[in-house]
């Protein structure tokens, strides 16, 4: 096997790619992984924590694809409890509370979710959706995940309901169900963080590195800054590019669906304190997630619709699916909230397994495939990214012979878990600034501190040219749109895109 890179160094940057790409080149790796979402670099962090030599690429950058256009939840799978498929929702429970108690518990938090309960709710439906909450209540028990991190479901008065959802329309309310799941403030930097996590442990993460076909012993890929074509060589290749898996594995058969968000502008649903979930007129067990942010924005999720053709890099959010969620929204809100309300739009594909009928009824059951040296991993959801991870690594190890050891995610901090220690050089004055810094980096707070104290210059979402230099120097960012889109989200909505576009090219300078 292989001596594999000890470093701890958790830092991704240009300089680290441009080394690695080298080495690469010349040696071979136990593990290949191509597709750097959350389940390529969770293979990856799996792999070489497991004692393995790992090299994982992808053509453009960390969450490039699906799992940055999530609806940021982390849930313990209600939804599959009503379709019966119990063992996907007891397993989306058990991978939520390693992420609550263990593995990350500085990205993914609880929070409230109110079920309001209008005309168009009958009583029948509440009785049904309640026993459903209480169900999942037992699947947060069955995955023992405490109470004090996930409180269990309640019915709420119309006042307690209007308190937590100022915008709703007062009208025929009688009151609302609260439950409680898993949420992330940002899904890319989950990815992240996994990534990172993955090259501390010796993993070689290479991002612009796209592959342009695979065998059993490697794959023929292409530097995508330079336009140079090698040959890395592995024992085996986990194939993890999610929607676009069909195109390096033809066996592979996909049923893309899109999913569509709307970014609302700060003021349009006030007030808001908890998540909103509405059922859509018409469907069974199916709900539009309104969900409010730090910022004031409120984000408003998701369709579900079938695409055919050729998958986009990065998918368009049409105007048909912005009309289906404002109706929706408007259905239960008091003041009507028009198309300017809509600050930006984004739609994601899910990589759903094939199969007849609508891709809304379609599993998220995951599916590992192995043949000719290529395990592919398709299907899943966020929420479980670590526990399909896991089953591919399995499968690779199993089909080239390889001498690894036992999985250890589950219990493996990601970079930035555990205790943010307030170093003595953040005076009283600058309390906000370390609380958010806290909020979002962790147990890193510190370490990015300096950065933010000598450049604070506003950039927009609360963040300073300070945390654009740290992405660039210890996350990964290799251009200004992995800052603007996947670093920040600042490129949600085109004017704070645009607003940020220099701050992030002097970052990157």
């Amino acid at each position: 096997m292989t001596k594999r890179d000890t470093s701890p160094d958790t830092s991704l940057n240009a300089g680290r790619r441009s080394r690695e790409l080298e080495l690469v080149a010349e040696e071979r790796v136990d593990v290949l992984v191509v597709g750097l979402g959350a389940t390529g670099a969770g293979a990856a962090l799996d792999a070489a924590s497991r004692g393995l030599s790992v090299a994982a690429i992808d053509a453009h950058d960390l969450a490039f694809g699906t799992s940055r256009w999530s609806s940021k939840m982390i849930h313990g799978g209600l939804r599959y409890l009503a379709k019966g498929q119990v063992g996907v929702a007891y397993e989306s429970a058990v991978e939520r509370g390693f992420l609550l108690r263990r593995t990350a518990p500085h990205l993914v938090r609880a929070h409230p979710y109110v079920l309001p309960l209008t005309r168009e709710v009958s009583r029948r439906q509440q009785a049904l959706v309640m026993a459903g909450y209480r169900l999942g209540d037992g699947l947060r028990a069955a995955a023992r995940t405490p109470r004090r991190l996930l409180p269990g479901p309640s019915r709420l008065t119309a006042e307690r309901t209007r308190r937590l959802v100022p915008a709703l329309d007062g009208e025929g309310l009688r009151g609302g169900l609260l439950s409680w799941d898993g949420r992330l403030l940002d899904d890319a930097r989950l990815v992240v963080a996994v990534a990172r996590t993955a090259a501390g442990q010796g993993a070689r993460v290479l991002t612009r590195c796209r592959a342009l076909e695979l065998t059993g012993t490697g794959a023929r890929v292409r530097d995508e800054l330079t336009g140079r074509e090698f040959a890395i060589r592995a024992r085996v290749v986990i194939n993890a590019t999610g929607v676009w898996a069909g195109g390096l594995d033809p066996s592979v058969r996909l049923r893309p669906s899109r999913g569509t968000h709307l970014v609302l502008r700060p003021g349009t649903l006030p007030g808001m304190y908890a998540g909103m979930h509405v059922p859509i007129p018409g469907e069974r067990n199916r709900f539009t997630l309104v969900l409010p942010q730090p910022d004031g924005r409120v984000h408003v999720g998701l369709t579900d619709v079938a695409v055919d053709g050729p998958v986009p890099d990065v998918p368009e959010a049409p105007e048909e699916d912005v009309r289906t969620l404002l109706e929706v929204l408007n259905g239960v809100v008091g003041a009507e909230v028009t198309r300017e309300a809509v600050a930006g739009a984004y739609a994601g594909l899910r990589p759903l397994l094939a199969a007849d009928g609508r891709t809304a009824d379609l599993s998220r059951r995951h599916a590992v495939l192995a043949g000719d040296g290529v395990v592919t991993v398709v299907g899943g959801k966020l929420t479980t990214y670590r526990r399909m991870a896991e089953d591919a690594v399995d499968r690779a190890a199993e089909l080239a012979g390889l001498r690894a050891g036992r999985c250890r995610t589950a219990s493996l901090p990601l970079v930035g878990a555990g205790p943010a220690r307030r170093p003595s050089s953040v005076p009283e004055g600058a309390a906000g600034t370390w609380r958010r810094l806290t909020e979002r980096y962790g147990a890193e707070a510190a370490a990015v501190w300096p950065l933010v104290r000598d450049h604070p210059e506003p950039v927009g979402l609360g963040l300073s040219a300070g945390d654009l230099l740290w992405s660039a120097r210890h996350e990964g960012a290799l251009d200004a749109a992995d800052l603007l889109d996947r670093r920040t989200r600042l490129g949600l909505v085109p004017e704070d895109r645009q607003a940020a576009a220099g701050a992030a090219e002097s970052a990157i300078a």
